[in-house]
């Protein structure tokens, strides 16, 4: 069995990666044009300011609303239980506030990482939902299911960027252990 410290160690490396994730997210979004936030996969699908929105909103409701994270009154996702960004389509959002939006609910999932120690990983809580049913879930599954969130939807940007000709996001340019030679 693994001690405390090497339990830890994976931790802080499981999460390490998320890290790289959201600064390739990130970086990308920042190069991106103001319009390209309102590329769709088609007719009837979220434009990329809605589904980054949904993003950061998730992060802010599991871990605000759900483990009770302090930091919520610093995101623009004060009612992230009940309403977001992508419930409001008539309501474009800009480059402007998509950006510093998943910039401040970032912050609230490096406190969240910060707090972690071995024994969170097995801690559980319960959860009420909407019809009343009482759901027990563990912090691990909260960790895996919001760090898989941002992998899905920031793989759903890139394929609209893809498909409108843009560079698509590479999540996972830097995580080698030896790079490539670039070819000639």
């Amino acid at each position: 069995m693994a001690s405390a410290n090497e339990r830890m160690t994976d931790i802080a490396r499981l999460t390490s990666g998320w890290r790289h994730v959201n600064s390739r997210l990130r970086q990308r979004l920042s190069e991106l044009r103001a319009e390209d936030f309102l590329l769709t996969a088609g007719e009837g699908y979220w434009p990329i300011w809605a589904i980054l929105g949904h993003l950061a909103g998730a992060r802010v409701y599991w871990l605000c609303h759900i483990l009770g994270q302090p930091g919520i009154q610093s995101t623009p996702f004060a009612n992230a239980d009940t309403d977001g960004w992508e419930d409001h389509p008539d309501i474009p959002r800009s480059k402007e506030e998509v950006v510093p939006a998943l910039d401040s609910t970032w912050l609230v999932v490096e406190r969240w990482l910060a707090g972690w120690s071995p024994d969170r990983l097995e801690q559980t809580f319960k959860r009420t939902l909407q019809d009343g049913t009482i759901q027990v879930q563990s912090h691990h599954a909260v960790l895996v299911r919001v760090m898989t969130h941002d992998a899905f939807h920031a793989g759903e940007v890139s394929v609209i960027l893809g498909t409108h000709g843009r560079e698509a996001i590479d999540l996972w340019r830097g995580l080698e252990l030896e790079p490539a030679p670039i070819a000639k």
